[in-house]
């Protein structure tokens, strides 16, 4: 994210309350992460997102930033979309939300993941330029989706973040033809000049794009399936 939040020091963060730390079993399977990613992709491509009460990706919830907090904007038309830049919170799911949305804070993400179950709320259509990166070429070409967390703590993220933002990343990287590769989904802290360090060495970048790909090509097999009909 492109300033502090509430609590830059992440030697202060809260103990991870409001769940149970679950590694081994995600709330979100990948192959009902791969039918949401193929379902996101279908109603993207058929203009679901004409309305602006209508996420870009199923299952989200729409919890809007300010419009002081971002920049209306055609994207793809007005710029091309070919990064996926990935932040942690350094707050609260809830309080990322109340940032977003606060006029004077000059910030926004496109996605926010939750920490406990991997829910995702859409705080700016992906068409949109959120000022996620503080620079403003990656801004325009990019989307940015930030977890809650503390980038010192490896509690919070958990396999539920994990399976749920790689089945978001997959689909937003099949919706603007972005390869799953790190040259192309970044860390805040690889933008040039940022000085920000997340998502931070606990970030699981191989079993995250591990993830992304198994949904990308679960997605197109569920797309390739033919479709059968009762007699």
């Amino acid at each position: 994210m492109t300033g502090p939040i509430r609590r830059s020091d992440g030697n202060r963060q809260p103990p991870p309350s409001r769940r149970t730390v679950l590694r081994g079993a995600a709330a979100v399977t990948l192959a009902t992460a791969a039918t949401t990613a193929a379902t996101a992709e279908t109603a993207f491509a058929a203009g679901a997102g004409s309305s602006l009460t209508v996420v870009d990706h199923p299952g989200a919830q729409w919890l809007p930033a300010d419009p002081a907090n971002y920049r209306t904007a055609r994207r793809p038309r007005g710029h091309p979309v070919d990064h996926v830049i990935i932040h942690v919170t350094q707050e609260h799911f809830d309080d990322a939300v109340a940032v977003f949305q606060d006029p004077g804070r000059r910030t926004s993400a496109h996605y926010l993941v939750r920490s406990a179950d991997g829910h995702i709320g859409q705080c700016v259509r992906e068409k949109d330029i959120a000022w996620h990166t503080g620079d403003p070429h990656y801004d325009n070409r990019s989307i940015g989706i930030t977890h809650e967390g503390w980038v010192n703590s490896t509690d919070w993220f958990t396999e539920e973040m994990y399976a749920s933002s790689a089945a978001l990343t997959a689909a937003v990287c099949a919706r603007h033809a972005i390869p799953l590769d790190r040259a192309h989904i970044l860390g805040h802290h690889e933008v040039p000049g940022a000085t920000h360090t997340d998502p931070g060495a606990n970030w699981d970048w191989d079993h995250f794009l591990e993830l992304a790909r198994k949904v990308r090509a679960d997605t197109t097999t569920v797309k390739r399936r033919p479709v059968t009909t009762g007699r």
